[in-house]
């Protein structure tokens, strides 16, 4: 006897919640844009005129969060683009990529500030207290003004978080400058500038670590990290007329775009189709996976399976 292999296809109704989701993203993109751009050339020229390194260590974050916001933007616009030829999900995935640079970026930085903290302790030079001041409550206010921004955004976005952690380490390396400022302003030592250095880089390589862990998770193509696929599996076979499943695989092809594809084995004599369309609106509701791919395999007399493969659709 045997059973004809008929794949079932489905595409979830995210679409245009995705495309709602980046547009959202890219409008606070830009407003952090702005703002970052305007501290970037504050603390330049006032990290110059103060001599202080935790003024230039956070001026040389802030042109790496510029830098990031526009690879971010590159991107967001990249991944709208439509499937052709052979990129048949189109440039989904440019969004993961740019948080991965943004993360390997990160990690630059931090040991940029570190060399430069760890060269200044032996021998710091004399601050300005007043002026690091002064440009520390700029880039504070400035840094949190476009952390709030970005963080009021769809936080499962990989792409917004990456420059999210960016702002957010500028936020606290701007604490830094601030205690720096306040604590030569005081009467205290210069040593304060390199030791509040080595401190934002520590905060920075901290920063680092979801936008190095999360991209390569989704490139290595594991399932999402707040999904069980055992349960999945088992809501699958909780179907009536459903006999197992094997071949079980779940992937993010970019945040907000799950995809599922499975082997189903079914009873005999049961409307295979109807089976399908039950579990794609399951996944959908109890999972959020948009986009499914299912084999439905009829289960064959003395437990062996036979598969003719017929076209899609049949």
């Amino acid at each position: 006897m045997h059973s004809h292999d008929h794949a079932g296809h489905s595409h979830g109704f995210g679409a245009h919640a995705l495309e709602a989701r980046r547009e959202d993203s890219r409008g606070r993109m830009r407003v952090a844009l702005g703002i970052n751009v305007g501290l970037l050339v504050a603390e330049a020229v006032g990290g110059i005129l103060t001599g202080s390194l935790a003024v230039l260590a956070d001026a040389g974050h802030l042109l790496s969060d510029v830098g990031s916001i526009v690879l971010a933007l590159i991107a967001t616009r990249l991944a709208s683009m439509p499937a052709a030829g052979n990129r048949t999900f189109g440039y989904q995935r440019s969004e993961v990529l740019a948080a991965l640079v943004n993360g390997l970026l990160l990690v630059v930085v931090s040991v940029g500030i570190a060399i430069a903290a760890v060269g200044r302790l032996s021998d710091p030079p004399g601050i300005d207290g007043a002026g690091v001041l002064a440009l520390g409550l700029l880039g504070l206010a400035g840094n949190l003004a476009a952390t709030l921004v970005l963080a009021r955004g769809q936080r499962e976005d990989l792409n917004l978080e990456g420059v999210l952690r960016h702002s957010a380490a500028d936020a606290l390396g701007s604490l830094g400058v601030v205690l720096a400022g306040g604590f030569v302003l005081a009467g205290g030592s210069a040593i304060v500038d390199p030791i509040a250095g080595l401190l934002i880089s520590g905060l920075v390589l901290a920063s680092s670590w979801r936008l190095i862990k999360e991209p390569f998770d989704v490139l290595m193509e594991s399932a999402p990290a707040n999904l069980d696929v055992e349960a999945m599996g088992a809501t699958i076979c909780r179907e009536p007329g459903v006999r197992s499943v094997h071949d079980l695989h779940v992937w993010t092809v970019t945040a907000g775009l799950t995809a599922a594809a499975a082997h189903v084995v079914v009873a005999q004599d049961v409307d295979r189709d109807l089976i399908r369309r039950r579990l794609e609106l399951t996944l959908g509701e109890e999972f959020g996976i948009e986009h499914t791919t299912l084999q439905m395999e009829e289960e064959a007399e003395g437990g062996l399976l036979h598969v003719e493969n017929v076209p899609s659709g049949a």
